[in-house]
């Protein structure tokens, strides 16, 4: 009997690590703006300030126009050792007039192109040795034993 039990238990402990390694993880990265804290955001009214204290940090900037920030926000999930996959994605854009009062604040509805992921490398020229090159390569490369 005690050893089936331990049998029985054995089996029992391994199901339940393998089902706690296909448990998904989610990842946040960037600023998602939840839609209560953009509501809060008064195009005409606020200023830059308002909008960070209201929104926090901007993810980044326009290159060429300080008046215009952009929030950034991703949710990934990611199973056992595939590639993360997006769940959630959101783009602000504010943008400010020259006084630096928000004219006009929008979410981007961008839609995302799915890029495949390729592993491959680039052979290197010249770096190809042969097998034999591999092995008179490693002739005295080994520490003699001491006695």
């Amino acid at each position: 009997m005690t050893m089936k039990k331990s049998a029985f238990l054995a089996l029992a402990a391994i199901i339940v690590i393998a089902s706690a390694a296909c448990t998904p993880t989610k990842a946040v990265r960037g600023n998602m703006i939840q839609d209560y804290r953009l509501a809060e955001a008064v195009p005409g009214e606020d200023t830059r300030s308002d909008i960070l204290r209201k929104l926090g940090s901007p993810t980044t900037t326009a290159p060429f126009d300080e008046n215009v920030w952009y929030y950034i926000g991703q949710v990934t999930q990611k199973r056992g050792v595939f590639d993360p996959e997006i769940v959630e994605e959101r783009i602000i854009m504010a943008i400010f007039d020259e006084e630096g009062v928000l004219e006009h604040i929008e979410d981007i509805d961008r839609e995302r192109m799915d890029f495949p992921v390729v592993r491959r490398t680039t052979p290197t020229a010249g770096t190809e040795t042969s097998t034999m090159q591999q092995f008179f390569g490693n002739l005295g490369r080994f520490n003699p034993q001491t006695r």
